[in-house]
C-alpha cells in the first residue's frame, strides 16, 4: 500500500515538474517575443533595456588571445597569455573532432535554429522524470552565446551577472543565440565554439586543448582524442585527464557510444575503442619571459609595450598588462639572435653566473637606436644566484638604479669643448692631483672645491684634447670642464639621452666628468652610436611593429633621430676615440674587434665599477662591470675599464658584426591569392608561415589580408600571412 502511494507520488511529482518546466519554456517564449512585458513580469526594467540593445557585435569581438612577440628574423622570443588559445579555422580542425563535438552536445545542430525546442522538451522531460538533470537542452548556439558571454566579461559582477542560476541570464543567452544564427552560418557558429571553449588543464579552444593533451595541432586529432576532447566541455576539471583519468575515459567511452547511436562511426569500432586506456601527451603551455630564451630582452619589451599600451599614463598600467596578456598582438622587435649569442659568449666566457661580480652589456644599431641584444652574466630567476633584474637597463625597463659611467662620461665634456671652437691641441698642465673649484650648476649655484686625482698618481705632465682623452687624465679633464661649464658639459650628455638609470635627470656635480651618475647600458650604447652615427642621436628602440588581430597597426613613438652636434665634433671625438687601442690609449693591450673601431675606458671611483663603450662597424655596446650589492662596500679591486668590459666589448662587436644581415624590403603580396603569395616571397628569399586564423578584411575570401612584418624583414626571414574571411555584411 504504502509503496503504491510513493509511486504514485512519484508520478504525480513528475508530472509537476514537467507542468512546471512547460511553463518556463511559455515564460521564455514570452520573453523572447515580448522582452518589455516578460521583463516587467519579472520586475526588472533594465532587464527589457538589455534585451531591446543587445549588441551582437559587443561579445563576437575576439575572445582572450595570446600576443607573440617575435625576433628580427620571425622567429619567436616569447608568448604572453592570460587563457593558453590558439585559434584555428574550422578546416584546420579534423573532421572525426568537428563530428565528436556535435554529436555528444548538439547532435541536431544542424537541423534546427538557435533554440531546439524538440530536443530541449526531451531534455526536460527527462529530467523531470528523473528529479535530477541528466541531459542538457541547450543547443550548441547557446553554449557559443553562453561563452561568448563569459569571455567578454570583464569585471567580477559581469562574470557573476553571465552565470548566475536564473531565468533571465538564460533568456539573454536565447536572444544572444538568435542573433547569432541571424549573423553566422552553422559552420560559423562551430569554429566560435571550437576556439572559445574552455578544455580544462588551461587550454582554449581546441587547438590549444590538442596541444595541451596530443602535443599535435587538431588537425591530426584521431577519434579516441577527438571523443576525449569533445566529452571536456562538460565539466573541464571533473573529466581533466591529467588529473582524473579514469572520469575522462568513462566521459570518453559515452561520446564513443553517442557517435556509434548516431551511425558516426561503427558499434563494433566503439567497442574497440572502449576497451582501450587513453593515452596522452601532455605538454604544458608556455608563456611569460621566464619560459624565454632571451628573458631580459623579453623584459625589456614587455616594459615597453606597457608604456605605448598605456601611453604613459600610470591609471592606463594594470589596462595595459591585461591587454598584453590577452590581446592577441603580434609584435616585432629589432632582436637579433646572432648578435645575443656572440654577446653572452664573450661575457660567459669571462665571468661567472654564480657571482656576485656580475657584468652587462647592450648592442645597439647605430643609425636607428634599435636594440640587438641584451646580455647579463647572470642567469634569470627569482632565486639566488639568478635574478630578474634586468641589469643593462634601466628601472623603467626591469633594471635597477644602474652603475656609474666612469670615464666613458668625459667624451660629453671633449664634445662640449669642441662645439665651442676649441682646437685639439688645447692642453692643460695636468698634475698627480689638484684641488679646483669654479664649478656652477645651470642655475648658478657655485659647488664647492673639489679634489681630484688620476688613476696613478704618476701620470702628470701636458695633456691636450687627445692626449688627455687617449690616456683618461682625470685633472685634465677636471680644468676641461670647468673652462667650457659644467652646465654645457651636463646638457651635451642630455643631448645624448643621458640621463640617471633611475629615471631622475643627471646630477650637475664636478664629478659628473667623470662619470658619478649611475646609467644603464641601453642609454650609454646608443650615446655613443650617435656619436658614431656623425652626431646623429637616435633613442633605444625595440618594437618596430604591433599589429592588433583585426590586422590594424597600434601607433608607435615617432622614431625619435635628431642631429645634436655637428658631424664635425661627432667625427673629431670618434677619431680621437679610435686611437684607444694604440699606443698612447688605456686599452693598448686590447685586441680591437677591426678597423674602424673606437671607444672610451672608465674605470670608477675607488673600484667601484669598470665600464667600456664604443662603436664598430654598424654597432655600438657599452659593458659594464661590478658588484651588484653595492659597488662602494664591495669593489671590483684591479678591474679596469681597459680589462674585462674592453675585451668583453671587442669580442662580442667582433662576432655580432660578422654576423649581422642587414634588413630588406618585403614585397607587395597584399591581395594575392596564398599561393601566389608564397611563391613571391619564396623566391624573394624570405621563409612564410600561414596564420592559424583568418582575420576581418574587405578582400576576398582567402586572400593575403596582411603580412607581419609589413615593411622589412631580414633577408631568409619568417613572414607571418594572414589571410582574409572575406567581406562581411
Amino acid at each position: 500500500m504504502l509503496e503504491s502511494g510513493d509511486r504514485r507520488e512519484g508520478k504525480l511529482g513528475g508530472l509537476a515538474k514537467l507542468v512546471a518546466a512547460s511553463a518556463t519554456m511559455g515564460g521564455l517564449a514570452a520573453l523572447l517575443v515580448l522582452p518589455g512585458v516578460g521583463a516587467a513580469g519579472l520586475g526588472a526594467k533594465k532587464a527589457a533595456d538589455d534585451f531591446r540593445n543587445m549588441n551582437i557585435e559587443k561579445i563576437t569581438r575576439s575572445p582572450s588571445e595570446k600576443t607573440i612577440v617575435y625576433a628580427a628574423d620571425g622567429r619567436p622570443i616569447v608568448t604572453f597569455f592570460n587563457e593558453f588559445r590558439e585559434p584555428v579555422r574550422l578546416d584546420q580542425v579534423s573532421m572525426t573532432m568537428r563530428k565528436a563535438i556535435v554529436a555528444i552536445e548538439d547532435a541536431r545542430f544542424y537541423e534546427h535554429g538557435p533554440l531546439d525546442v524538440k530536443g530541449t522538451l526531451r531534455a526536460l522531460t527527462r529530467n523531470a522524470s528523473s528529479g535530477a538533470t541528466v541531459e542538457g537542452g541547450s543547443t550548441l548556439t547557446q553554449q557559443y552565446a553562453k561563452n561568448l558571454l563569459l569571455a567578454n566579461a570583464r569585471t567580477k559582477a559581469d562574470r557573476q551577472r553571465v552565470t548566475a542560476s536564473t531565468v533571465l541570464r538564460k533568456v539573454r543567452e536565447l536572444r544572444y543565440a538568435i542573433s547569432l544564427e541571424q549573423a553566422l552560418q552553422k559552420n560559423q557558429v562551430l569554429e566560435g565554439y571550437l576556439n572559445i571553449a574552455y578544455f580544462g588543464a588551461g587550454a582554449y579552444g581546441v587547438q590549444a586543448a590538442a596541444q595541451r593533451f596530443f602535443s599535435k595541432p587538431a588537425s591530426l586529432l584521431t577519434l579516441p582524442e577527438a571523443a576525449l576532447l569533445a566529452g571536456l566541455t562538460k565539466n573541464p576539471v571533473a573529466f581533466d585527464p591529467t588529473r582524473h583519468p579514469k572520469a575522462a575515459k568513462l566521459r570518453r567511452d559515452t561520446v564513443l557510444r553517442r557517435m556509434a547511436e548516431l551511425g558516426l562511426v561503427p558499434q563494433a569500432t566503439a567497442a574497440k575503442l572502449i576497451a582501450k586506456k587513453i593515452k596522452l601527451r601532455p605538454r604544458l603551455p608556455r608563456g611569460g619571459c621566464s619560459t624565454s630564451r632571451v628573458p631580459f630582452y623579453c623584459t625589456y619589451i614587455r616594459n615597453e609595450m606597457i608604456k605605448i599600451l598605456s601611453r604613459g599614463d600610470k591609471d592606463r598600467v594594470k589596462d595595459a598588462i591585461d591587454r598584453i596578456q590577452s590581446g592577441g598582438f603580434t609584435v616585432r622587435t629589432s632582436f637579433d639572435w646572432n648578435a645575443q649569442a656572440a654577446a653572452q659568449r664573450a661575457l660567459d666566457a669571462r665571468t661567472s653566473s654564480s657571482s656576485n661580480k656580475v657584468a652587462a652589456e647592450a648592442l645597439i644599431e647605430i643609425g636607428t637606436g634599435q636594440i640587438k641584444a641584451l646580455v647579463s652574466s647572470k642567469r634569470f630567476g627569482m632565486r639566488k644566484p639568478k635574478t630578474t633584474i634586468n641589469l643593462a637597463a634601466d628601472a623603467a625597463h626591469g633594471g635597477g638604479v644602474g652603475v656609474s659611467a666612469g670615464s666613458t662620461f668625459k667624451i660629453f665634456t671633449l664634445m662640449t669643448a669642441l662645439e665651442k671652437g676649441y682646437p685639439v691641441g688645447t692642453s692643460y698642465v695636468s698634475p698627480g692631483a689638484i684641488r679646483i673649484g669654479g664649478f656652477k650648476t645651470c642655475k648658478g649655484k657655485r659647488l664647492p672645491l673639489w679634489t681630484v686625482k688620476n688613476s696613478h698618481e704618476s701620470v702628470a705632465g701636458v695633456f691636450n684634447l687627445r692626449t688627455g682623452t687617449l690616456q683618461s687624465v682625470n685633472t685634465f679633464y677636471a680644468k676641461l670642464q670647468r673652462s667650457v661649464g659644467l652646465c654645457s658639459a651636463v646638457r651635451m650628455a642630455e643631448r645624448f639621452g643621458m640621463r640617471r638609470a633611475d629615471g631622475r635627470p643627471l646630477q650637475q656635480v664636478a664629478p659628473q666628468v667623470l662619470g658619478s651618475n649611475e646609467v644603464d647600458m641601453v642609454h650609454l650604447s646608443a650615446a655613443f652610436a650617435g656619436i658614431a652615427n656623425h652626431g646623429r642621436y637616435c633613442a633605444p628602440t625595440a618594437i618596430t611593429e604591433i599589429t592588433r588581430p583585426n590586422g590594424k597597426m597600434v601607433r608607435l613613438p615617432a622614431n625619435q633621430c635628431r642631429q645634436v652636434v655637428g658631424p664635425h665634433v661627432a667625427d673629431t671625438a670618434m677619431n680621437i676615440m679610435r686611437g684607444i687601442f694604440g699606443h698612447e690609449g688605456t686599452a693598448n693591450k686590447v685586441s680591437p674587434p677591426g678597423a674602424g673601431a673606437g671607444g672610451k675606458t672608465g674605470t670608477c671611483e675607488s673600484f667601484s665599477c669598470a665600464v667600456f663603450a664604443g662603436a664598430y662597424g654598424r654597432l655600438a655596446s657599452a659593458v659594464a662591470y661590478w658588484d651588484y650589492r653595492g659597488g662602494f662596500r664591495h669593489p671590483v679591486w684591479g678591474v679596469y675599464g681597459a680589462g674585462l668590459p674592453a675585451k668583453v666589448w671587442s669580442s662580442s662587436l667582433r662576432s655580432a658584426n660578422a654576423a649581422r644581415r642587414p634588413l630588406v624590403p618585403l614585397p607587395a603580396t597584399k591581395g594575392m591569392a596564398l599561393g601566389a603569395a608564397m611563391t613571391v616571397l619564396n623566391r624573394g628569399g624570405f621563409r612564410t608561415v600561414v596564420s592559424n586564423g583568418p582575420v576581418n578584411s574587405a578582400l576576398p575570401m582567402g586572400s593575403v589580408a596582411y603580412t607581419s612584418p609589413s615593411t622589412r624583414l631580414e633577408k631568409g626571414g619568417t613572414v607571418m600571412v594572414y589571410l582574409s574571411n572575406g567581406p562581411t555584411g
